[in-house]
């Protein structure tokens, strides 16, 4: 049994969709796991960042990104913040947007 994927909001899904085609292509093949084993699908593709969400790590030669999501009851999926990483490290700031609407997302 599939799990559903859903969208924070419409902007979000625009601006990952506006990812460079290898990229987004990436992103588009790990989706598909994520709809297929769901919450067993762990590192390279995808990894657990603590309090219910997880990170989906596409990756392609014009960069990386990352796309935070989490679970609902019902096998549905959220994806919740999205961006092109810039540096090493995943910026703080990106964190703390993702983690604000996981908690408006389960409310």
């Amino acid at each position: 049994m599939k799990f559903e994927v859903g969208y924070y909001d419409q902007q979000l899904k625009d601006e990952i969709m506006a990812w460079p085609a290898d990229l987004y292509a990436d992103y588009l093949r790990l989706l598909g796991l994520v709809e297929e084993f769901g919450p067993i699908l762990r590192m390279p593709h995808s990894r657990a960042m603590g309090d219910g969400m997880f990170e989906l790590r596409p990756r392609g030669r014009s960069g990386i990104g990352r796309a935070f999501y989490c679970y609902l009851l019902g096998r549905r999926v959220i994806i919740i913040h999205a961006f092109i990483k810039k540096t090493q490290k995943t910026p703080e700031r990106e964190i703390t947007i993702a983690r604000n609407r996981v908690k408006k997302v389960k409310k």
